[in-house]
């Protein structure tokens, strides 16, 4: 069984047999408490403070951690990171892996739309990890899209204003309606638990841990 908590931004405790963490943050900084896990396999999508600040919080003697583009293989988990050039964010990485048979991406901080070549590189996805919150005003939609694209069958949000928080980005209310509208299961958990795939699109919208 796969089990993924949400600790703010882009920030994920993914677990089986080994804990991965994507996009660590130091919590202060963002208005926060720290996230209180530490990663086996650490993945860190781009080097803003929201996703890279906290590599030290969730660190532990033997973490390896990967943040580059490429193919990798890290605690026995083959890895993808897919470049991904946003024109006033800079670079950042889509990382997919599998774990208990699941295709999972992470897409860390979008920033628009993806290309159709982009698409391809990332398909197939079965849980797709997407931003639906920024500073553009319209990242529900292109989220929405993204999805469309994508066909992923279990969609988890992230990277959207949680209360407290002091990053300026915007809320999943745009998102979340756009999902209803288009008939997606929508589901909120403490922590998502995943035994098998839906027939139905899922989105499991997570409680942020993190959160004071």
């Amino acid at each position: 069984m796969l089990t993924l908590r949400w600790f703010g931004i882009s920030c994920f405790e993914i677990t089986n047999k080994v804990t991965i963490v994507t996009d660590p943050h130091d919590g202060e900084s963002l208005g926060l408490h720290q996230p209180d896990i530490k990663g086996d396999l650490i993945l860190i999508t781009h080097q803003h403070f929201d996703h890279a600040s906290g590599r030290e919080v969730v660190s532990k003697a033997d973490s390896e951690i990967v943040e580059e583009s490429g193919k990798w293989e890290v605690k026995g988990i083959e890895i993808e990171g897919v470049p991904y050039h946003r024109e006033e964010a800079g670079e950042n990485v889509f990382f997919k892996f599998e774990l208990d048979g699941f295709r999972i991406c992470h897409l860390g901080d979008l920033g628009y739309s993806l290309s159709s070549k982009e698409v391809e590189k990332i398909k197939p996805v079965d849980i797709l990890l997407v931003p639906v919150g920024g500073t553009g005003g319209h990242e529900g939609r292109e989220a929405a899209k993204v999805i469309e694209d994508l066909k992923p069958r279990i969609v988890i949000p992230q990277h959207y204003m949680v209360e407290g928080m002091t990053v300026p980005i915007s809320s999943k209310k745009e998102f979340l309606q756009l999902a209803i509208d288009r008939g997606w299961l929508v589901e909120e958990r403490k922590e998502a638990r995943i035994k098998s795939l839906p027939e139905r699109r899922k989105i499991i919208v997570l409680e942020c841990l993190s959160r004071y």
